[in-house]
């Protein structure tokens, strides 16, 4: 069975849009007692404060087939979901599954695949899912939501940003063209499975040890996106160099044959008005607003082994130019 026919979207790229998910958070956000980090400027997680040192993160995340492969399915939704704690500085503790199953069309032998290949990544993270919930539903999802634990002096957020800061990226970008290719076609991209189901662990900490405070991780909204996000939030404007970007083998080619989800055509719609692009191939631009599956980290600091793409200056009107 090919678990990607049975959803219309897949991964990260079925995400609401971020244009249309922003006005339904108006007038929900606020100052709350001891809430670190809320809903305000679309962070990775949401962060209380326990006490003067440490600051409960709290995450979820799940999404239908990104690959036909059940365990890989799992172990990439579960490196997924764990990266947004990762995103934050932190370090997962708990998780609770979330599965949604259409028990009458696919077999409860591939749902229990699923789990077993999040379980088997959560352990790698050292992170213990104890239990969790699960529905009847007519498209199969699959995620977790997690709990961690951050040091508040050494948390990253996204609104950190500072003038003079390096931009790095931490995973090559293309997941999105070449799951949107195997999901027409069926062919397999093992690069690609490697990098979703690597954790950002090793990226964080390096990252922290660096002295780094602003970061986001780069997943359905596109590295375009995300960095729109990060230097509004951060009141900057981003320089990217499109030549440093790093890329998957064969992400170009699926692109340029047209393997491009609605998901990253509508990231880069959202992203155009508030980015001076000019120069850019269509194609490019596509690829820069690629919707990521458990994609890196972006980094507002230099990570020891990242290509640096870019860098923060003071804010110029866009909040994205080109180098």
């Amino acid at each position: 069975m090919r678990l990607t026919e049975y959803a219309r979207g897949g991964g990260c790229a079925c995400k609401i849009p971020p244009g249309e998910l922003e006005p339904l958070l108006t007038g929900l956000t606020g100052a709350q007692p001891d809430l670190v980090v809320g809903a305000e400027n679309g962070d990775d997680a949401a962060v209380r404060r326990l006490d003067d040192t440490r600051g409960l993160v709290l995450t979820t995340d799940f999404f239908t087939p990104v690959v036909d492969d059940a365990a890989d399915w799992g172990r990439i939704a579960a490196a997924n979901a764990l990266s947004d704690v990762y995103a934050m500085g932190g370090r997962p503790v708990l998780a609770v599954n979330l599965l949604a199953w259409p028990r009458e069309l696919l077999p409860m032998e591939l749902a229990a695949e699923v789990l077993r290949g999040g379980a088997e990544v959560a352990t790698r993270a050292g992170c213990p899912i104890g239990g969790g919930h699960s529905i009847d539903d007519a498209d199969p999802k699959y995620g977790l939501a997690v709990t961690g634990l951050v040091e508040l002096d050494r948390m990253l957020r996204n609104d950190a940003g500072r003038p003079g800061l390096p931009l790095s990226l931490t995973k090559p970008l293309g997941t999105g063209v070449l799951n949107t290719r195997h999901k027409r076609t069926g062919e397999v991209f093992p690069e690609a499975i490697a990098t979703m189901i690597t954790l950002n662990d090793r990226a964080a900490e390096a990252a922290v040890a660096a002295g780094a405070r602003c970061a986001t991780d780069v997943t359905g909204f596109g590295l375009l996106g995300h960095l729109h996000k990060l230097a509004r939030a951060s009141g900057v404007t981003a320089v990217l160099d499109p030549k440093a970007v790093p890329y998957l083998d064969g992400a170009r080619a699926a692109a340029e044959a047209g393997f491009v989800s609605g998901g990253t055509r509508r990231n880069l719609d959202w992203v155009r008005p508030h980015a001076e692009l000019a120069g850019l191939s269509e194609v490019d631009a596509l690829l820069l607003a690629d919707a990521q599956t458990s994609g890196g980290l972006l980094v507002a600091g230099e990570v020891p082994g990242a290509p640096v793409i870019g860098e923060l200056v003071p804010a110029q009107g866009p909040t994205i130019t080109l180098a």
